[in-house]
């Protein structure tokens, strides 16, 4: 078989010229030696500079957006700022409390620029956000990973004509992906429908108002659901006689959703009720399910607040059934990798031995990790005892 793969090799007109460098390469002293210590630290430096594991960033600016939500300007001190897709996220790791966690934040800058922008909106009862706003000050320094995720515009898949549909902080990926835009010049046409509880909600207010004035490709409606009185702008919630309004024809136009799950569960029907195919349905996921029991398929009479044993390793915690596993392991010490905390990119992967999880149905669990036991830690809750191997 090698033999005639040979044979062939000689009929193509750049053989004899491409076998005389190579053989020319070959030479003592002559071309790259690809197995010199040399040349391998120099590919280990690119490949981390253009997509690094992990990166130390410091803060040099913050901005308040709303009473809620705040903007931290990053600069990478360990090497260049990487490339990235628009609407992509990188991962912050904190020790809060005592315990090393992580938590994903979607980039709001556009690619090209020399700083990664996070902008963080405070949540009731959260466990990271509401540290980040209060304690981060400019001059602070923290590791992330680089960037990850696959929320970002396909050319070929999805067209040139985009409706973007944003709940509260969900408008972060969409504010790299508008910006990214208007610095080449509008490519494409995009319209955007952002639903906040207030008016003092809607982050980016100003600026989407004054990029929609200024370029007709791009058009802008802030919708409030709990308005002032006398409120003459938009109000209630994105559904489908409000989208048919602000949109017009459906057709050819691709759908991403960022937001809260409620919203989702509520806009994606509304979406399938105009006529949009569920392949032009596309969304972010931002973590598990703020109430797993709400989640159609959990135990009806299992409380959440129900404590099941789980041995890990040679270890054992005790961990609520109402919380992410993942979650449960970092507040007892254990570190276990992990990047979106949403089920999709699958780094928490962890092997469940013994026992029974409950997962979303929307987790991105392939079919080979349930033959083999399989299970996403960010997005399993225990509904029994478990045994588990990290």
């Amino acid at each position: 078989m090698k033999n005639i793969v040979v044979e062939m090799l000689k009929d193509l007109s750049q053989y004899p010229k491409t076998m005389y460098e190579w053989n020319t390469l070959r030479r003592p002293g002559m071309g790259v030696d690809y197995t010199s210590e040399e040349y391998r630290a120099l590919v280990k430096r690119v490949v981390n500079s253009l997509h690094p594991a992990r990166m130390r960033l410091r803060v040099t600016l913050i901005i308040d957006e709303t009473p809620s939500a705040k903007t931290f300007r990053l600069v990478r001190v360990d090497g260049d700022t990487p490339p990235f897709r628009a609407g992509q996220y990188i991962n912050l790791f904190v020790n809060q409390q005592g315990v090393h966690t992580s938590r994903p934040y979607s980039i709001s800058s556009p690619p090209g620029v020399e700083y990664l922008d996070l902008t963080v909106r405070d949540v009731p009862g959260g466990f990271v956000a509401p540290f980040l706003l209060e304690a981060f000050r400019v001059g602070d320094s923290f590791d992330s990973t680089g960037p990850a995720g696959s929320f970002y515009h396909e050319p070929l898949i999805d067209g040139e004509d985009l409706v973007f549909v944003a709940g509260g902080s969900g408008i972060t990926p969409f504010m790299s992906i508008i910006r990214q835009m208007e610095l080449q010049g509008w490519p494409r046409k995009i319209t955007l429908l952002y639903g906040s509880r207030r008016t003092n909600d809607v982050i980016f207010g100003e600026e989407l108002a004054r990029l929609a004035k200024k370029n007709e490709r791009f058009r802008f409606a802030s919708i409030i659901s709990e308005p002032p009185k006398n409120y003459r702008g938009l109000k209630g919630f994105i559904d489908a006689k409000l989208i048919r309004k602000e949109v017009g024809a459906i057709a050819g136009k691709t759908f991403y959703l960022c937001g809260p799950h409620a919203m989702y569960d509520f806009c994606i029907p509304e979406l399938l009720k105009l006529g949009v195919p569920r392949h032009k349905i596309k969304r972010e996921l931002y973590g598990p399910p703020a109430d797993i029991t709400k989640v159609p398929g959990w135990p009806a009479k299992l409380k959440p607040t129900t404590v099941f044993t789980v041995q890990v390793n040679d270890q054992t915690i005790q961990a609520p059934a109402g919380e992410p596993l993942l979650n449960s392991l970092e507040r007892h010490g254990l570190v276990v990798p992990a990047v979106c905390r949403s089920g999709e990119c699958s780094a928490c992967r962890t092997r469940l031995l013994s026992g029974e999880v409950f997962m979303p149905p929307n987790a991105g669990l392939r079919e080979s990790d349930r033959q083999f036991g399989y299970i996403h830690a960010c997005v399993a809750f225990p509904i029994s005892d478990l045994v588990i191997r990290l």
